[in-house]
């Protein structure tokens, strides 16, 4: 996967998302090498003497502030540090002004760096924000398993039982084991951590793009399940699905881009509404059993459609599997928590894992008990509530909370991919932007990009849960079977004291995860899971090639040489060249179109800086440049002029060909075009002037060597 490269917060062990994480620090190599090379810097007393004093007292803008004085737009910490204030951050145009208004508007007040500890969650935050797609997944989970094991016939619903103790089992295996990951991996990451440092950064892409699939999957299955529970109550509302599902993705995003502690605090209520119910209905369920004596009512008689087999076993044990999504978040997610960090993790996984075995558990008993099958037009769940609360509110108040934690299990994604994401950004393997910390602290990139990929999704399938389903539960079994096993690779490495028992807890995860695996990806393959089969190995070679490309910029940007492999700090005559001013040649070029303003301006602009400038003038017959060399004789002929005969009018393209070719023949020579640009007051005036600078760096982007700039001119109001 390419030479590992140098990642100093990695070695430091970083154990925060750090507002500075996009500016790592440099290597003690390149730290050597950056000595070196300074000390070889020659410049003249005249680039130290500056025309203005820059530590004069704090720095005000035009406008008018508080009291009638300009307003501050920085503060002065120090000698040679300033810091921001608010006013030096809005915008300076009416647009961008009504733009930050409505951001502010909707996310709230921009948080300080200095408030990152502030925003992390409590435990009790944290259970519901973190759990809601692990609690959530008991609503579908024991009727996915009775939906295969119905095939079978009726008689085969007593296998459920039996299920149900082996998916407890792999719950408290799969659990115990996320439990040693926040133990030994406490700075977050999970899965990809786990199986990078233990397997191998393959098997970590692995797990990452399984994960990253599933949390896609994650939203867009939450937020179509919650619609079509509601849709199913308010029929009416069926063709407009789709909009409402965006809606609620709409709504989902803004409110984890406004902060961790804002989104915890709104998210909250209805996954413990949920809780609750469902407790609720347990209790009162296992009350009425008992009344009966714990009697089992036998299912109504159903005819099977194809024998019982090992397979349909197994089908089943991988459908009621899916009760099991979300059990990694708390791994994923650590630095959230409060301090001690991973011992609140560790305590709210704890918690997490004992309700999902209660609320599964309770769930399937009860059903057994009374003998329901799965029905197309009313869940299990439903009929489960509606049998023990014949009458009195209780029965819409369970089904008005199922539609909002499935509505909001989404939320669960939004807080753990934008941190894989962040993790894998650092590493190298997905685009550094999504390391970047918006207004509110969240990691507004990865946010986005999961609400803009679930939407897609959702839209593509018409927001049916049925064509989702097949695709959920691969991507997220292959993130377990890779974390346990990279768990035993690490208690084997390490050897501390009691590792065989924890090695012994991983490797029975592993192999329960990997049966669900195997069983999910071949029984549900002409189903959907073809797709996430060929998604995951596709993610892992764009990955890949993202980290290919940012280890040649750092071969080609490094402080040191390129070597294509790591090695200590090279010898001095292989440093950079160029690096220094005394090696730069310069030469100013300046397309000029006519004589204005605008261009007089530019042309005083490079005269003043006391280089060699040549100015360009692009003709489309030669009276025109007859003419124009005429005018520039008028004007004093004070820079050197080139003209360029265009019989057919192409402007863009000489000056591109004409600055190549001078730099072609001439590879020590550095060339900057200086551009007239005139500055409009309203962006619908852009349309009527040609914007030759931009054209001119598109054409010119990929030449070394070149650089290209411009001179503004503003219009007079």
């Amino acid at each position: 996967m390419g030479r590992s490269g140098h990642n100093p917060e990695r070695e430091a062990g970083s154990p925060t998302f750090s507002p500075s994480a996009e500016l790592p620090p440099l290597s003690p190599d390149d730290l050597g090498v950056l000595r070196r090379l300074g000390a070889r810097w020659q410049v003249g007393e005249a680039v130290r003497t500056l025309p203005v004093d820059p530590q004069a007292g704090e720095i005000r803008s035009s406008g008018v502030g508080a009291a009638g004085r300009p307003a501050m737009l920085f503060v002065r910490d120090g000698a040679g540090q300033l810091t921001v204030t608010p006013t030096a951050e809005r915008q300076d145009t009416a647009e961008g002004r009504a733009v930050g208004g409505l951001r502010r508007l909707l996310l709230g007040r921009p948080l300080t760096s200095e408030s990152i500890l502030r925003e992390r969650m409590p435990k009790f935050i944290a259970l519901p924000v973190l759990a809601s797609d692990l609690l959530s997944s008991v609503a579908y989970g024991p009727e996915a398993m009775l939906v295969v094991l119905v095939l079978a016939g009726s008689g085969a619903l007593g296998l459920s039982l039996p299920i149900a103790a082996a998916l407890v089992v792999l719950m408290i295996a799969v659990g115990t084991s996320y439990r040693q990951t926040v133990y030994a991996y406490p700075h977050g990451a999970g899965s990809y951590l786990v199986a990078s440092d233990s397997l191998g950064p393959r098997a970590g892409l692995a797990a990452a793009a399984g994960l990253t699939l599933d949390y896609v999957l994650t939203v867009s299955v939450s937020v179509s399940a919650g619609v079509a529970a509601i849709t199913s109550a308010l029929p009416s509302l069926a063709p407009y699905s789709v909009p409402f599902a965006l809606a609620v993705i709409g709504v989902l995003l803004t409110g984890n881009l406004r902060g961790i502690r804002v989104a915890g605090n709104v998210f909250a209520a209805p996954t413990y509404l949920f809780l609750a119910a469902v407790l609720g209905l347990i209790a009162a369920g296992f009350v009425r059993a008992a009344a009966g004596g714990f009697a089992v009512v036998a299912p109504p008689p159903i005819p099977a459609a194809e024998g019982l087999s090992l397979l349909v076993v197994l089908r089943a044990f991988a459908s009621g599997a899916t009760s099991m999504t979300g059990i990694e978040a708390v791994s994923n997610a650590v630095p959230v928590f409060r301090p001690t960090e991973w011992r609140n993790a560790r305590t709210v996984l704890t918690w997490m894992v004992g309700i999902l075995i209660v609320l599964f558990a309770g769930l399937t008993l009860l059903i057994h008990f009374n003998g329901l099958v799965p029905r197309a037009d009313q869940t299990l769940l439903s009929q489960l509530a509606r049998l023990t609360f014949p009458t009195g509110p209780w029965y819409a108040i369970i089904q008005v909370a199922t539609a909002l934690v499935l509505l909001l299990a989404a939320n669960t994604a939004f807080n753990d991919l934008p941190r894989l994401l962040y993790f894998m950004a650092r590493d190298g393997y997905v685009p550094r932007r999504f390391l970047h910390l918006g207004d509110r602290l969240a990691l507004s990139n990865g946010l986005i990009a999961l609400a803009v990929a679930a939407a897609v999704i959702l839209v593509a399938f018409g927001g049916r849960t049925h064509s989702l389903i097949p695709l959920y539960a691969v991507g997220v079994f292959l993130a377990f079977t890779l974390s346990q096993i990279g768990m035993v690779n690490h208690w084997r490495h390490h050897r501390a004291p009691g590792w065989r028992r924890r090695a012994s807890i991983n490797g029975v995860g592993a192999a329960l995860s990997a049966v669900v695996l195997v069983t999910a990806a071949v029984t549900k393959f002409t189903a959907g899971a073809w797709v996430v089969v060929l998604a995951v190995p596709l993610l892992i070679f764009m990955f890949g090639r993202v980290r290919r490309h940012y280890d040649h910029v750092q071969d080609a940007l490094g402080l040191h040489p390129a070597t294509g492999t790591d090695r200590r700090l090279a010898p001095a005559e292989e440093e950079p060249p160029a690096v220094v001013p005394q090696q730069v040649r310069h030469l100013f070029l300046v397309p000029v179109a006519r004589l204005n303003q605008a261009a007089l301006r530019t042309l005083a602009y490079v005269g003043s800086l006391g280089r060699p400038a040549l100015a360009l003038h692009v003709s489309p017959e030669r009276g025109e440049a007859d003419r124009f060399r005429t005018q520039w004789a008028t004007w004093g002929d004070h820079i050197p002029l080139e003209t360029i005969l265009s019989p057919h009018r192409v402007i863009i393209q000489p000056l591109a060909a004409y600055a190549s070719a001078l730099r072609l023949s001439h590879p020590d020579l550095t060339l900057t075009v200086v551009v007239p640009d005139v500055v409009v007051d309203h962006p619908w005036q852009r349309l009527l002037h040609y914007r030759t600078e931009q054209r001119l760096r598109r054409a010119l982007r990929r030449h070394p060597g070149i650089v290209v700039t411009s001179m503004p001119t503003h219009l007079a109001r």
